[in-house]
């Protein structure tokens, strides 16, 4: 196995149970924090831990390769693999492969983790004990972890990378793409190849499965015509005629199958900010729809939920000005979501680093809407330039570069002034600067508390 995070130790951990001998590989060293953790965490005698390189003599023995979702699939090692004929899985296929109950797939671009966690919601509360509905892949805990738990009744709803999807040949019974937009080309080099990993989540289903995708995403409708069993759709308007779907009209939420409309719930239950948000819903809405799960249960996993840490979370309102946390935004893309959630005033921290991605539509918008820019991190100066130099009289009014992120938090505390918004929407990945954004989210939540 190579990869010795999250998803490889879980893989290791199911292995082992199971009477495998199990090699684990990482680049980091054996005295490294995550490292010394991981192996306290698998003290098993029949693990052989190979640390600090990819050396291809980590290869012997080897009947299974499995990589996880952060590995590029160029390393040496693994080309060495293919060439040796050794098979590639990953966590993902190895617990499609052996799951007892019914599979609900979820991937895109944005919105996939929010979604993935509002269908849990909605299973959960539709489902009555024993019945148990699991929810993970690339959030929480990989579902492998609690595959010898599972039962045939149960429901196993789990995000999707286009990481974990390029090694992937089994599609779950119901699979969503939320959306596709230009997204992680530091790893897959095109858009094509992007895409084409994205739509590996549908290229592996059969008649009576389910396919979910976005009518308002060029990238997502583009997918239907390779839907091999049923298509539910979702977007803003009512579906054409003979398409089932969920849709907005008159301030409601509705579901048009074959007969009449159903009313899910009014759009003002969505506490979540943001018309990206809303979108998040729908696909629930049209996921929920497709696995048969009842509309209270819909409604019940939507009321009341204020969305997951480090997604337009709010922090704190400290000297009349409200502090948000979106350390998610690792794209363009998703920092441009954010800014289009706030009316206020905006205090904007971007930085971190690139992935390649274009910046032209961000810095439009930072020039419509932020009133003052701060940028950070190694992408930095990319993020300066695409905005350009500042005008007199126009947006940003303020531009201040910062090394790293703790810094731009003390330069938006001299900035901001009541009434004002300081949202973290970095546009590029964390880790110029730490292990991932979950990280990064939790250091500016510490650095934000600490201000007096």
């Amino acid at each position: 196995m190579i990869g010795a995070a999250r998803q490889g130790l879980a893989l290791a951990r199911f292995l082992l149970s199971h009477g495998a001998q199990v090699t684990l590989n990482d680049q980091k060293p054996a005295d490294s924090q995550d490292m010394r953790a991981a192996m306290a965490s698998l003290p098993d005698p029949r693990l052989r831990w190979v640390l600090g390189r990819h050396p291809l003599e980590a290869l012997e023995g080897a009947t299974l390769v499995c990589v996880s979702g952060g590995v590029p699939l160029d390393l040496p090692i693994i080309q060495e693999a293919r060439r040796r004929g050794l098979p590639l899985s990953n966590d993902s296929q190895l617990f499609m492969e052996a799951v007892p109950c019914p599979t609900i797939g979820i991937t895109g671009s944005a919105g996939k983790t929010t979604t993935t966690v509002l269908v849990g919601r909605m299973a959960q509360a539709a489902m009555q004990a024993p019945r148990q509905a699991w929810v993970g892949g690339n959030i929480g805990q990989p579902l492998i972890e609690f595959l010898d738990q599972m039962r045939p009744d149960d429901l196993a709803i789990q995000e999707l990378s286009s990481f974990q999807l390029e090694l992937m040949s089994i599609s779950p019974h119901i699979a969503a793409v939320l959306n596709i937009t230009p997204n992680h080309l530091d790893r897959h080099g095109t858009m094509e190849a992007y895409t084409a990993a994205k739509a590996r989540i549908l290229s592996f289903q059969r008649q009576n499965d389910v396919a979910v995708l976005n009518r308002d995403d060029p990238g997502s409708q583009a997918l239907s015509e390779g839907v091999r069993g049923s298509l539910v759709t979702f977007g803003m308007d009512e579906p054409e005629p003979g398409q089932a779907g969920v849709y907005v009209e008159m301030g409601h939420i509705l579901y048009r199958g074959s007969g009449a409309p159903l009313e899910v719930m009014p759009v003002s239950s969505v506490a979540l900010r943001g018309v990206h948000n809303l979108y998040n819903v729908l696909a629930a809405c049209a996921i929920a729809f497709a696995a048969g799960l009842p509309i209270e249960a819909m409604r019940a996993g939507v009321e009341g939920f204020a969305g997951i840490p480090h997604r337009l979370e709010f922090v704190r309102t400290w000297r009349g000005v409200d502090w948000y946390n979106d350390s998610i935004a690792t794209a363009p893309e998703r920092a441009i979501a954010a800014i289009r959630s706030f009316h206020e005033p905006l205090v904007l921290l971007a930085g971190g680093r690139d992935k390649k991605l274009p910046w032209q539509d961000f810095a439009a918008l930072v020039r419509q809407r932020v009133d003052h820019l701060i940028v950070f991190g190694e992408a930095a100066e990319l993020i300066a330039s695409a905005v350009g130099p500042l005008q007199p009289g126009e947006r940003p009014f303020s531009l201040t570069r910062c090394s790293g992120l703790r810094q731009a938090v003390q330069a938006a505390a001299e900035i901001a002034q009541p009434g004002d918004v300081v949202l973290l929407a970095p546009g590029g990945t964390s880790f110029d600067e730490f292990r991932d954004f979950e990280e990064r989210g939790e250091r500016y939540k510490q650095w934000l508390m600490e201000l007096s």
